[in-house]
């Protein structure tokens, strides 16, 4: 009988949860806005999940909790850091990936990987949202636009203004600066993706990242920003298939669940010693 696994990122701004079964197929896959309820969400999302599979929470083997919210999600099994979740979930789409570069709501994390997966070294920006995609996004809002208008935007550049400040709140200041000026709405998206993309390639190469690199984190729905770093770093860049760029951290939990049973499957029992 096929062992199913879920893995649960519960992050900043969205809470994912994806169902895998002894095979790597992904069975289903759910997310919510985390908002303030975090235990809450968390169960709310696993079990929209779990509906979704046609499954029942007896059914499922092992839960892994991932993201800044982990240690909140109460039904877990065990919780890992997202680096290590990351590392599993790009390798599973890209297995020769060598450095993960992942952009959320609130973070921004680089690292750099061995032949097996396993984290060598990392980076993280969480010291200003000008560093991550809330800044991109309080950007969209600014001007009038959603979050899911961002890509469209962004299209309609045709010259990217420089945006330099290394704090969201001076770059926010250079951002209403080009509006008063009557600079297009997407040349300041633009420049708002390529102020981001500097940030992404210096930690970059804090870690010493070597190919293959892969991208993930839920701004990577936006196709400018996956072109823009890759323009950066003058070398092809690996983006997950559809949206899967915002769940590679809870199938990494999933996946590593599975390693989890695994192993514990393999360890002997311990007998009662003869006296």
């Amino acid at each position: 009988m096929s062992r199913i696994t879920a893995g649960v990122d519960l992050g900043s701004t969205y809470c994912k949860v994806v169902l895998q079964d002894d095979d790597g197929k992904i069975l289903a896959r759910a997310m919510n806005p985390t908002g303030f309820r975090l235990t809450e969400i968390a169960r709310a999302t696993y079990e929209t999940c779990l509906s979704d599979a046609g499954l029942d929470e007896t059914d499922v083997s092992y839960v892994v909790a991932t993201g800044v919210g982990r240690h909140q999600v109460d039904f877990k099994d065990i919780a890992v850091t997202e680096l290590t979740a990351a590392a599993r979930g790009a390798t599973y789409f890209f297995p020769e990936t060598r450095s993960v570069l992942d952009i959320g709501g609130q973070t921004m994390k680089a690292s750099r990987l061995d032949d097996s997966s396993k984290v060598l070294a990392f980076r993280l920006n969480d010291k200003c949202a000008a560093g991550t995609g809330a800044f991109l996004e309080k950007t969209a809002r600014y001007m009038g636009y959603t979050v899911q208008e961002i890509s469209a935007v962004m299209e309609t550049s045709r010259n990217a203004v420089p945006i330099s400040g290394v704090c969201a709140v001076f770059a926010e200041s250079e951002v209403i600066n080009h509006l008063s000026l009557g600079t297009p709405p997407g040349d300041i998206m633009q420049g708002a993706i390529e102020s981001l993309t500097t940030r992404t390639v210096q930690l970059m190469k804090r870690v010493k990242a070597q190919p293959e690199y892969t991208l993930v984190g839920g701004i990577l729905r936006f196709g400018s920003m996956a072109r823009t770093v890759e323009k950066s770093l003058g070398h092809p860049v690996n983006v997950p298939p559809e949206d899967y760029c915002q769940y590679v951290s809870a199938l990494g939990g999933a996946i590593l669940g599975h390693m989890r049973l695994e192993k514990m499957s393999t360890v002997k029992p311990v007998t009662e010693a003869r006296v």
